[in-house]
């Protein structure tokens, strides 16, 4: 069980900052700011994924899909952050 959590951290660290950059908001965000989206973000996908799937947990933090997962899941959060605070929209 602490093995999993760390893991998450971990790899929701690293998906947080690779969302940052997809998102362009790396410079903005700051590194804590990355990794709490990524660990965040991952978490939602993960509970989401768990709720759909049959009978199936989280994927396992160090997998494929469990990193995908929580870059998806970090650029989703980012996402709706930067609409709620309105910094996402671009002035014309």
């Amino acid at each position: 069980m602490l093995w999993s959590i760390i893991s998450w951290i971990v790899v929701g660290g690293l998906a947080g900052w690779i969302a940052s950059m997809i998102m362009g908001k790396n410079a903005q965000m700051g590194f804590v700011a990355n990794v709490l989206a990524g660990i965040v973000g991952a978490f939602v996908v993960g509970l989401i994924v768990s709720l759909v799937s049959e009978g199936g947990g989280m994927p396992e933090a160090f997998s494929i899909w469990g990193f995908v997962a929580a870059i998806i899941g970090a650029c989703l959060l980012i996402w709706v952050v930067s609409a709620v605070r309105g910094r996402g929209r671009t002035k014309v």
